[in-house]
């Protein structure tokens, strides 16, 4: 997917120079500029000039006094080094004079800005030296732009060797979508920004006690903990006795004491939406509004903001960056390298094959060197005994390092058992290393990468085995050993090279994280380190954890929570811009940098994705030729087949029993004979999908002719005959498909069309050899040279058709030998195939049972006449209708009532003693042994071919209705705690996963799941082994050492006795100060030496698990502050190392390995580029819709002048900015009490007025069913009109609900922006898109979320009040438990409400009979429970959403270079079927596709003079794949998709087939018909010659008679007879009368046959040429009148008279005006083409 585009061709352009012009003219009096050392002390100096930086604060200056004058010292000469590069650089290249003078360079403008800040910085220090300015003012800001000189150190690998536009193109378009999708993100926040401050407000009300006084507020005076609260009685929560709900606002308090989150108005809304959308926090603020408002409305807005801000919007901006590094990388594939093997060119792994017959993969490197020690040790050394013992000890060496714990104060730690084996492990490992240099020598040893790293670790084991350096840093290099157990798995070992290799890629961005910290950090401090009250900017050190916490998201809130407070509100809205703006940049764009980066690594090569595909397609068929082993047990019986005996035979002998299945061949002889009758008898010229659309007449017709000739032998032979001949034509079909490559390059002025077609024709040509040969003859050797490399190009291709075509025979072949092998055991073995060994094979009973269960709802609805589908108006219904059995959706629906009645269970409201709940149980029961029974008796239990239990589905089917079964008889009354009847209740809640079982498609999500399931367990084994190196090293660093009293004052653990007083946290929100002589509230506890509550690492299990609880970032915080105050501010260097692995290698894992296994199930991941930009263009149309604009009125009158203006652009600009101003006024609450609501409120009504114009003067320029065609417009109407109601009724009440409907309104209007913006058109509906795909797996998720619910009832229902679990989150009920889950899902704090369930006595009150008596946790369980239910949800499953996403963006980010058919070719389409579709219908008859590809323009454009073939094809394609019938928009765009593509290049092999068959088939009918009409059209001429002279002799005959009767009778009175000429027209008329009466089509197709053309010399004929219509050049006179033109057009007949009373000319003339007029008005566009042309196929 990642190399999809299309940017990897060569552009021979200049090179992309981005780095300093660092090489001045070489003929420069100042020579030392130009030396390369010079250059490297400049960039070592810029690392200088940060460092010096960082230190210059002054709570450093206050820690290191001396450190003034180093920095001052530092800057100086640094200043003086730079002054002189910038002087020398200004005299060589000049000041301002010149095109590389030295304020022209961009690079030199930024090198004396940094000379500038430098100069400011040390003017004021010595300011600040001399005391002239305080070092805590705000004058330090001066410095914030000095760390951007960083950029200087690393600006030389800025020069890239790529053309410069091709740079400037992908910056410039990456730019773009980043900005795009900042839009679109902005849009979401206004908008949910917007309906907070509608929806709550303000969260100002509080439980404060009774006797409360304004501007007396304290924190004595608020509840414990501090609470929300409603003024309203009948919602939110109600204060208790005591206490009241009283508006601290109103008591004083001011704004920054209160806070700065909230919805009180729209800049404050967005600030708290954006800390909700990231996660941190949210549910904090969902449990205020709860309490403060209603709680369904709390509910709605914060679950709808994570799902669609969290978890669609928010990864939109990880498939932007995927998409633009995948773009970035392979234009930087030459400087960051390509992927090689796991083993250098001079290594060689082989299989070394020990006498126990174990095997191990063994790198040799056959040029390594010799070394000195005897033959023996070096093969000893080299067999893999020796391998597998080194990395056998290794294995034990990690046990014994895991097995370390705390043993207590008092233990000697240096001499225990843990040390001994360290330095015996330490001694064998060393003599490894030695035995290793004697054999290959040193220079051979150090010459491999993994020896490197084994003699680093030797070397630090062995210090660390020393006394003193015992359990400290040195400890790394123990642990790291385990990194050599990688070596065990070949697979492990490729997995990890293929993430972390080459490095370059990984390298780089981790220098670039790490850069980026450093910078930000430096730039924060010098912002905040003067601001009082602030310690988080104090020093460095401070500030670059406080920048490092906001990357990983864990308290980013509380940062600058805390920033805001300390900084005041005045500067306020700029800090909160500028930490967002990090945050943004850290957490959606560096983060989404380290997915692509390893999706990038997991991708695979161009060259082999051709050949993965083959094996893929090998690999999904099913050739397998052998019987499930369920099956093949019947083998090991002996063969029993069943006998029958014929008893009324008349023999005078005793006839043996025959075998029943010879018998039936006899019975069913007339059936079978016609069953191979007919499917003998298909069209040679029939393709597969031909026969599926086969009409039904002709099923009956050919079914009787053969009923009828059956029992003839002659017929029958006949048939053969014509089936063998059938087979041989279809044989050289066949072998006469199309192939090979062709890479010319077409004539600019073709269209895509034209060039795919002569693509083709091109290979048509390389079917015959003989025919090369002979065309080959004159030409030039280059071009015969070309001739070769395409026929080697159409050999290759035909191998690749031969290799999927054996993989389909293979296929075939395999399911044939099971199908007889199936036959065999279902003759010879009478208990084959009978369920439950009892039920027949064909017992009635049986039938009745699959008939029963197979019932389904037939979903397509084909026409009998012509076979095909019928587009129903409720299609989706039916299809869903359709979607599984009817006896399943029974199951289904039982299955949801029972879960619905599960929701009402709780550890209060028991099933077994709840009458009412034990009814679904009963129907449940009941209903699932019917359905069971159903299945097992039509297709049986386990040894049949459809058995029910075949798969893990039928197994989980079968447990749940057991442990169903099994509750319902023992309905236990009196549960234990942690017994067996718990556990069956836990098992009882499994329920809902049948869902999965019954609904197809959840199925499919549980294979998606499962499919990827070895990459998951790599990436699993690497994060334990990188879990367990930490731990180990914490163990022996931190255990027993985080063990600290609970009194702060308390240092030593002997004073650590008594009780203390403990302050209580009050509030998180509220901002107040103590006053003089006030305490915080607190009470009395016993001062006790312990762990820290949720973590420690006195074993590696306990250190394990609170690095798991770090791994996910959440708590690492608190572990953090813990190591730092209780060990060492140099051990909180730990815990940032692992946090910054885990979090940006080893999360990121996990996405890059599910988004990978999500292409790889879906087809994505092995498709090339073409092939995936077919897909691509694919999906693209599947979205296209037809337009829905009326076309514009004919006049020039004032419905064509509305017309106009309502489709400028500049009206739709500004009707978008009246919909944004009219959104602006619900920046604050309209509130009725609010006296700023009423003037909003009539504001808002003259922008509904002005809406109200903006329709109506659409609807006058489009008329009403012109507008009604568009949903767009339907979506404003309906709002104009809400609005309109609205106005009435606001007016007419007045009151609350009124102003609550007219911000309903502006909402929905707020939506019809995104129809406006072609951006945010585009991101929304690939949103939508993502939520249509990703339907069943959040519909898997929640039913997931659903079982763990119900088992977290059972479990946890009853658990005491803890730190996180309170009357808000808890388990007491199921729908309690979802909000819960849904909360951990989001990981908000999931590891403390984990502990807090964790809870065990003495700190909570056991039962011994039931567990809803208890309120202790489960340790156990909890763990289980907890970890399993987060690394699959928050690991796997959305991840899966980020997939889908990725997968849908790229019909956004496609631009036009990539494409197949660009934007503008669809929208040229569109306005051209909306000229067609005159009706608007979506629909249109086939026969009026060739007017519509005539119409076609650009590189759609069909040319009739070259590509007059290709229109033809283009035609019967869409005659025969639809019968003759209507061809809706996508068929027709389907169509030209397929033909302006190369197929050999962008279609898969299966499709390929399937459509060069197609091609091939109508290219024969096509030559076909037009051999007949050419026929025809001789017939016709030859006729007409005949008849022309036989009218001259008939004219001449009645001439002579009529001048003989003349003579021998003259008339006696002279008169003259008018109708002598008609009549002698009319003779001719009589002659021809297919030129008169006859009706004509204006264009006749292909299937009609009955159609001629008119020759071009008829006279009387119009004819059209470039746009005007003329007559023949020598037209015959026309004395008749024209009657009527029928013009037969769509199905329906238009009669036209024209009666011609003047000059046969000018009558001739004024028909043509009256058809062309008519013309115009059906297509609204005149053609250019000729009359010829309009009436030629």
């Amino acid at each position: 997917m990642l190399k999809r585009k299309q940017s990897s061709r060569v552009e021979a352009q200049p090179v992309t120079d981005f780095g300093p012009d660092e090489s001045l003219s070489d003929n420069a009096d100042i020579l030392w500029i130009n030396k390369p050392w010079v250059h490297s002390l400049l960039r070592i100096c810029a690392i200088i000039s940060v460092i010096s930086v960082c230190m210059n604060t002054p709570m450093t200056f206050e820690h290191y006094p001396p450190l003034q004058y180093v920095t001052f010292t530092l800057d100086t000469l640094l200043m003086f080094l730079y002054t002189a590069e910038m002087i020398a650089k200004m005299h060589i290249r000049g000041i301002v004079k010149g095109d590389s003078s030295y304020v022209k360079d961009r690079w030199c403008v930024f090198d004396g800005f940094m000379v500038f800040c430098l100069w400011v910085s040390l003017v004021l220090q010595v300011f600040e030296i001399a005391d002239i300015v305080d070092q805590m003012s705000p004058w330090g800001m001066l410095r914030i732009p000095r760390p951007l000189i960083m950029i200087r150190a690393f600006r030389i690998y800025f020069r890239f060797e790529l053309p410069r536009t091709r740079i400037t193109n992908i910056l410039k378009r990456s730019g773009e979508q980043i900005w795009s999708v900042s839009i679109f993100l902005l849009f979401f926040l206004l908008l949910y920004g917007i309906l907070g401050v509608q929806m709550f407000g303000t969260f100002t009300y509080h439980c404060v006690v009774n006797d409360t006084k304004p501007g007396n507020v304290t924190w004595n005076s608020l509840a414990i903990p501090d609470t929300h609260c409603s003024p309203e009685l009948e919602e939110g929560y109600q204060c208790p006795p005591g206490f009241k709900c009283m508006d601290l606002e109103d008591l004083g308090l001011s704004r920054q004491e209160l806070g700065y989150s909230g919805f009180n108005e729209i800049g404050t809304s967005i600030f708290t939406v954006y800390e909700a959308a990231s996660q941190e926090g949210w549910v904090f603020l969902m449990y205020r509004a709860i309490d403060s408002f209603p709680r369904w409305r709390s509910y709605f807005y914060f679950i709808t903001l994570i799902f669609f801000l969290a978890w669609l919007v928010k990864n939109v901006f990880i498939a932007v960056i995927i998409e633009t590094f995948a773009e970035i990388r392979v234009q930087f594939q030459q400087m960051w390298g390509s992927r090689s093997s796991t083993t250098s060119t001079a290594t060689t792994q082989m299989f070394h094959e020990d006498a126990a017959g174990g095997w191990q993969l063994v790198a040799v490197d056959v040029n390594k060197p010799q070394g000195r020690a005897p033959a023996c040790l070096q093969q000893m050394m080299r067999s893999s005994v020796f391998h597998m013992f080194i990395l056998s000890m290794v294995t034990v060496d990690v046990i014994v390092a895991a097995s370390n714990y705390h043993k207590g104060e008092t233990f000697r730690r240096q001499y225990d058992e843990f040390y001994l084996a360290e330095v015996a492990f330490t001694v064998l490992f060393d003599l490894e290393a030695l035995l290793k240099i004697w054999c290959l020598g040193f220079t051979g040893y150090i010459s491999s990468s993994l020896h490197k790293f084994e003699l680093l670790l030797v070397i630090g084991t062995t210090l660390h085995v020393y006394p003193d350096l015992y359990h400290s840093q040195f400890t790394y290099f123990q642990v790291l050993r385990v990194v050599r157990l990688i070596k065990i798995s070949p697979a492990l070992e490729d997995f990890v090279y293929k993430i972390f290799g080459p490095g370059k890629k990984l390298g780089s961005l981790v220098v670039f994280t790490a850069s980026l910290l450093i910078v930000m950090s430096a730039i924060s401090l010098q912002m905040f380190c003067f601001v009082e009250e602030l310690d988080r900017f104090t020093t460095f050190p401070r500030a670059f954890m406080s920048m490092f916490q906001i990357l990983t998201q864990e308290g980013w809130v509380d940062v600058m929570d805390q920033t805001l407070n300390a900084v005041g509100h005045m500067w306020a809205p700029v800090v909160a811009i500028y930490f967002i703006l990090y945050h943004l940049f850290a957490t959606l764009i560096l983060l989404s940098l380290f997915v692509a980066v390893i999706l990038d690594n997991l991708e695979l090569d161009e060259d082999l994705k051709k050949l993965k595909q083959l094996k893929q397609s090998e690999a999904n068929a099913d050739t397998k030729e052998k019987l499930p082993l369920r099956l093949r047990i019947f083998e090991k019986f002996p063969n029993r087949p069943q006998m029958v005996k014929i008893s009324k035979l008349p023999s005078d002998f005793t006839v043996p029993k025959i075998r029943e299945s010879f018998m039936k061949q006899f019975i069913d002889r007339q059936q079978q004979d016609t069953c191979c009758l007919l499917r003998s008898l298909p069209s040679a010229s029939s393709s597969s999908c031909d026969h599926s659309k086969r009409s039904a007449i002709e099923d009956k017709y050919i079914d009787q002719k053969l009923r009828k000739s059956v029992f003839s032998i002659r017929a029958r032979n006949l048939l053969e005959k014509e089936t063998a001949v059938t087979k041989i034509l279809r044989a050289c079909t066949r072998q006469r498909m199309l192939s090979g490559s062709f890479e010319g390059q077409p004539a600019k002025e073709r269209s895509i069309l034209s060039v795919q077609h002569h693509i083709r024709q091109e290979r048509r040509s390389l079917r015959h050899g003989s025919n090369s040969q002979r065309i080959s003859r004159g030409k030039s050797l280059e071009t015969l040279t070309q001739d070769h490399s395409n026929t080697v190009r159409y050999r290759n291709a035909q191998r690749e058709d031969s290799e999927i075509k054996m993989i389909q025979e293979k296929k075939e072949q395999a399911e044939m030998k099971r199908k007889v092998q199936e036959e065999e055991l279902r003759e010879n073995h009478p208990y084959f195939d009978k369920p439950l060994f009892i039920v027949g094979r064909e017992h009635r009973f049986r039938n009745f049972c699959r008939v029963v269960v197979r019932a389904r709802f037939n979903a397509s609805k084909t026409d009998p006449v012509t076979g095909a589908v019928k587009n129903t108006k409720y299609h989706q219904l039916y299809d869903l209708l359709g979607l599984v059995t009817y006896l399943d959706w029974v199951m289904i629906i039982v299955t949801i009532c029972s879960c619905i009645s599960m929701m009402f269970e709780s550890p209060f409201r028991r099933v077994m003693h709840a009458p009412t709940l034990q009814i679904a149980e009963y129907v449940f029961v009941i209903f699932m042994s019917i359905e069971l029974n159903l299945k097992i008796m039509a297709d049986g239990l386990f040894f049949t071919p459809t058995a029910v239990i075949r798969d893990f589905g039928g197994v989980m089917d079968i447990f749940i209705y057991l442990v169903s079964l099994i509750f319902l008889c023992w309905m236990p009354q009196n549960v234990p705690a942690e017994s067996g009847a718990q556990l069956l209740l836990v098992l009882r809640c499994l329920r809902p996963l049948r869902i999965f079982k019954l609904v197809p498609q959840m199925r499919k999500v549980v294979r998606e799941l499962f499919s990827g399931f070895k990459e998951i367990f790599l990436v699993s084994i690497l994060l334990l082994t990188l879990m367990l190196v930490f731990a180990s090293f914490g163990v022996q660093l931190f255990a027993g050492k985080l063990a600290k009293c609970n009194d702060p004052n308390i240092i030593r653990r002997e004073d650590c006795n008594g009780i203390f007083r403990i302050n209580v946290s009050v509030s998180k929100n509220l901002n107040l100060k103590l006053r003089p002589g006030e305490k915080k509230p607190g009470f009395w506890v016993p001062r006790v030496w312990a762990n820290p509550r949720n973590f420690n690492f006195d074993n590696v299990g306990n250190a394990m698990l609170a690095l798991f609880e770090v791994l996910s970032l959440k708590g690492w915080v608190e572990v953090r502050d813990v190591i730092i105050h209780r060990v060492g501010p140099m051990h909180g260097i730990y815990i940032h190392v692992f946090v910054f692995l885990g979090c940006m290698i080893g999360l990121t894992l996990f996405v890059g390995v599910v988004i990978a296994n999500f292409n790889e199930n879906k087809g994505t991941a092995l498709l090339t580029v073409d092939q995936r930009r077919w897909e691509d263009l694919k999906s693209r149309l599947k979205i296209a819709q037809p337009l829905h604009l009326p076309p514009r009125p004919d006049n020039d009158g004032f419905r064509a002048k509305m017309y106009d203006i309502t489709q400028h652009p500049f009206f739709k600009r500004t009707i978008a900015l009246l919909v944004l101003a009219q959104s602006v006024l619900l920046s604050v609450k309209w509130d009725v009490e609010d006296p700023v609501t009423v003037p909003l409120a009539t504001m808002s009504v003259v922008f509904t007025f002005i809406f109200v114009l903006e329709v109506t003067m659409k609807i006058i320029a489009m008329s009403p069913a012109g507008f009604w065609q568009s949903r767009r417009n339907r979506y404003d109407l309906l709002v104009t009109s809400l609005g309109v109601v609205w106005v009435v009724l606001h007016f007419a009440l007045l009151n609350a609900y009124t102003y609550m409907m007219g911000a309903c309104v502006i909402v929905f209007r707020f939506f019809s922006i995104c129809g406006k913006h072609v951006t945010l058109k585009m991101l929304l509906l690939t949103v939508v898109v993502s939520m249509y795909k990703s339907f069943f797996i959040i519909v898997g998720m929640f039913l997931l979320l659903l079982c763990y619910a119900f088992a977290g009832v059972v479990l946890f229902g009853t658990v005491k009040y803890g730190e996180n679990i309170n009357r808000h989150a808890n388990f007491s009920s199921a729908g309690k438990a979802i909000t819960v889950l849904f909360r951990i899902v989001t990981g908000e704090d999931w590891n403390k409400i984990m502990h807090d369930c964790m809870v065990q006595p003495p700190f909570c009150t056991p039962d011994e009979f039931t567990y809803w008596a208890t309120d202790c946790g489960n340790y156990a369980g909890a763990l289980m429970y907890f970890c399993s239910f987060y690394v699959i949800i928050a690991y796997i499953m959305l991840n899966l959403l980020v997939a889908i996403i990725v997968e849908n963006f790229s019909l956004f980010y496609s631009t036009e270079e990539d494409q197949l058919l660009s934007y503008n070719d669809l929208r040229h389409f569109q306005i051209i079927w909306n000229m067609v579709d005159d009706k608007r219908e979506g629909v249109i008859p086939t026969f009026r596709v060739k007017f519509l590809l005539r119409l076609l323009r650009g590189r759609l454009e069909v040319d009739l003079d070259k590509d007059k073939l290709l229109f033809k094809h283009m035609c019967y394609e869409m005659e025969r794949l639809h019968n003759g019938g209507d061809v809706t928009f996508h068929d027709v765009l389907s169509m030209l998709s397929y033909r302006s593509v190369d197929i050999r290049k962008s279609l898969q092999l299966e499709e390929l087939l399937a459509r060069e068959q197609l091609e091939y088939t109508i290219e024969e009918e096509v030559a076909k018909q037009t051999i007949r009409m050419w026929l025809k059209k001789c017939l016709k001429r030859i006729r007409a010659k005949q008849q022309q002279s036989c009218s001259i002799i008939h004219s001449l005959r009645e001439s002579q008679q009529q001048e003989l009767s003349r003579f021998l009778n003259p008339p006696s009175i002279e008169t003259t007879q008018p109708s002598e000429d008609l009549n002698a027209n009319s003779q001719d008329n009589n002659m021809q009368p297919e030129t008169s009466s006859r009706q004509r089509l204006l264009s006749p197709t292909l299937s009609d046959r009955g159609a001629s053309r008119q020759d071009a010399a008829e006279a009387g004929k119009p004819q059209r040429k470039f746009g005007q219509w003329r007559l023949p050049s020598a037209p015959k006179p026309i004395s008749h009148s024209v009657s009527s033109v029928n013009l037969r057009f769509g199905g329906r007949t238009t009669m036209k008279s024209v009666v011609c009373k003047m000059n046969p000319m000018t009558d001739t003339a004024s028909c043509g005006s009256e058809v062309k007029k008519w013309w115009t008005r059906q297509l609204t566009v005149e053609s250019d083409e000729s009359g010829d042309d309009l009436l030629d196929i």
